[in-house]
């Protein structure tokens, strides 16, 4: 139902003569937000002090956009992965454990001059798994005694956002609709920003910050929080390559370590597709 809903969307914008339809078009209406995790990335995070690396190959890609005077009406799909390896010897890397999403998307936004506002609603699926890097065959068990459970959770997100010149500031509802493990409570609350500074240097190359502070119940709250300072090569609102440094705090991205904190900084190298 809530598909054809979505497409019944689509059908009606486009019935509309006084708009612009198009289909698979290049650029995405909604930009990534930088500090958000579940965002669409491609590259590595090397995280600093630990032999472990991450990555991420993902997209977001809009298949639809309904334009009407400054207005942008767009339904897309997004597909990731978020990896975990484990550094060794001899340039080995085996794959501890590995997050998937996948799910579809619908943004509006409405732009005057220099400003921007609107939101970003998703409906998606994550599931998490451990691999065979996370099996001791030397000792024939699982790593730190930590077997593999079944996690999984459907949810729907809401991000409403503003934004003004390079700056933008957002808010995040997400409702877990369904999730095992049982003890993993319904609502998740973010709020964060970020700031590319693309008039100090030429178009093409953007210093940012962002910030995501993100509240999770894991039979009570717990905050989250992720800083990121880099440099985007390419416009910073469209397509390019990223170089950050990043600093991560709360309970651990990939859902087999749901409920371990984390505390860590990483380099990170990202294409933004």
């Amino acid at each position: 139902m809530r598909y054809i809903f979505i497409f019944s969307l689509i059908l009606t914008f486009q019935s509309f003569p006084q708009g612009k339809s198009e289909w698979f078009p290049s650029n995405l209406n909604i930009q990534p937000f930088t500090a958000n995790f579940i965002e669409p990335r491609a590259g590595f995070l090397f995280l600093f002090g630990k032999t472990e690396i991450e990555l991420d190959i993902g997209t977001s890609s809009d298949i639809y956009h309904y334009t009407k005077d400054n207005s942008v009406f767009s339904f897309g799909a997004d597909l990731f992965t978020y990896t975990r390896l484990r550094g060794e010897s001899h340039f080995y890397f085996p794959v501890d454990a590995v997050d998937y999403l996948f799910g579809v998307n619908t943004g509006y936004k409405i732009t005057k001059l220099n400003e921007e506002y609107g939101f970003r609603f998703r409906l998606s699926h994550i599931s998490a798994h451990f691999v065979d890097g996370h099996f001791d065959t030397g000792t024939n068990q699982w790593r730190n005694g930590r077997k593999p459970e079944v996690y999984s959770r459907e949810f729907i997100e809401l991000f409403p956002f503003y934004r003004i010149n390079g700056f933008r500031a957002y808010l995040g509802l997400t409702y877990l609709f369904h999730v095992d493990p049982k003890g993993i409570g319904k609502g998740i609350y973010q709020t964060g920003f970020d700031y590319y500074f693309s008039s100090l240097f030429k178009e093409n190359i953007s210093p940012f910050i962002a910030y995501d502070f993100k509240l999770d119940n894991i039979g009570k709250y717990f905050g989250g929080n992720i800083l990121s300072l880099g440099i985007k090569f390419g416009k910073y609102n469209s397509k390019g390559f990223s170089i950050s440094f990043n600093y991560f705090s709360g309970k651990s991205i990939h859902g087999e370590y749901y409920d371990i904190t984390e505390h860590y900084t990483t380099l990170g190298v990202n294409l933004d597709l």
